[in-house]
């Protein structure tokens, strides 16, 4: 294994504010933010710092495991997925015999102790690049898949003199053992109350991780893109909430309102994809149906805070001034738009407050559901380009 030391802190500021709101619990290596004072959106990456401490392992060394190709990587969905059309249609650069021009790294990042904190990390660069520093860019996958699924993308970020990096989440991938290991995980959460498999431990990992990135010879730190889609849109919106070191973001199809789709009845489509553990729960509060109280019980068990004081309402704003892009489907049941219209009403009102109202952008693709499309694809792209490549 190799050691790694991170470079950065949380500044002074964030720190005395952490001791003196949080009975001194300090702040997770390597999270960046301004010498200003702090403000509503230093706050709540505060709040939220503390909470993924809570329900942490014991803290190790962050060390680099070498690993070797996943040749059959697991899916937890029958049928295994095989082709995403969407994502073979990433701009690519014309570069004859570019597999074979391809650099490919995998290795373990050990996050924290356990099993769970040994992160799987693929990375795709040219391999005779003549810049010495090149942007970043992070694609989270969606559940049940992992991050070999996501390589189309990585090929064509690469081609295109991107460092392009993904990480199998939580339970997914090479943290997996068999079809059910991720909705185990989310059942065992709401029972013993001591991991957040959902969202917040893999955002732990993705602060681990740029820990790693940011000391790369290869990579500029101050250009690091993250993106992702669905599960992997929602682990791309809270690692740029959390983490500025995250220069620019784009989530895909994983924008939405929690507190607002319980408040109007719309928390269905949400639930149906994890449908166990509210299953398991609806039994142990004696309900007969799954109902607005269970919804609002299991995401205070599982994910503290996401429907409320962590909720788009408040995190999404908190990425300003750094460029955002919410890209949807007008039609998506998850992702509904109302409920992401106070998000994007505020996060308006952040940037323009910060001159930077060029920064926010949202796009809604009509006639679309849930499911990431190849315009999307495109979009984020052009996005990355324009403010990673200047």
């Amino acid at each position: 294994m190799t050691n790694i030391i991170s470079s950065s802190s949380i500044s002074p500021l964030i720190c005395f504010f952490v001791f003196f709101f949080w009975l001194g619990h300090g702040g997770a290596q390597g999270i960046q933010h301004s010498a200003a004072a702090i403000n509503g959106a230093d706050k709540i990456r505060s709040q939220f710092l503390h909470l993924l401490r809570t329900r942490r392992s014991p803290q190790v060394p962050l060390t680099v495991e070498p690993s070797k190709p996943v040749r059959h990587p697991l899916f937890q969905q029958v049928p295994t997925p095989t082709f995403s059309e969407a994502m073979e249609s990433c701009p690519k650069a014309d570069i004859k015999n570019l597999k074979e021009r391809l650099k490919e790294e995998n290795f373990y990042l050990h996050t924290e102790a356990g099993e769970q904190g040994r992160l799987p990390v693929l990375i795709l660069s040219l391999k005779d690049s003549k810049q010495k520093r090149r942007p970043a860019v992070v694609f989270l996958h969606s559940t049940n898949k992992n991050k070999e699924w996501v390589r189309p993308l990585l090929e064509a970020y690469a081609s295109r003199e991107y460092i392009a990096i993904a990480i199998d989440s939580r339970y997914h991938g090479e943290r997996a053992h068999n079809l059910t290991t991720y909705r185990d995980a989310l059942v065992s959460s709401w029972i013993k109350g001591d991991t957040m498999p959902f969202l917040f431990d893999t955002v732990w990992d993705l602060i681990k991780l740029a820990d790693y990135l940011t000391q790369r010879k290869d990579i500029d730190p101050k250009r690091i893109g993250i993106t992702g889609e669905s599960l992997g849109g929602m682990h791309a919106w809270f690692a740029a909430f959390i983490d500025t070191r995250y220069a620019v973001a784009a989530p895909i199809i994983g924008v939405q309102g929690f507190r607002w789709a319980i408040d109007n009845d719309k928390w269905q489509a949400r639930i149906d994809s994890i449908k166990a553990v509210f299953e398991e729960a609806r039994v142990d509060l004696g309900k007969s149906a799954i109902d607005k109280e269970v919804v609002k019980k299991v995401w205070n068990r599982i994910a503290p805070g996401l429907a409320s004081i962590f909720d788009s309402p408040y995190s999404i704003p908190a990425i300003a001034p750094r460029p955002l892009l919410i890209l949807n489907g007008a039609d998506d049941p998850r992702c509904p738009l109302d409920g992401i219209k106070t998000p994007t009403k505020r996060a308006r009102k952040a940037y323009a407050k910060a001159h930077s109202s060029k920064n926010f952008k949202l796009i809604v693709q009509p006639g679309i559901g849930h499911e990431m499309t190849s315009l999307m694809v495109k979009e984020a792209s052009d996005w990355m380009d324009r403010f990673l490549k200047q």
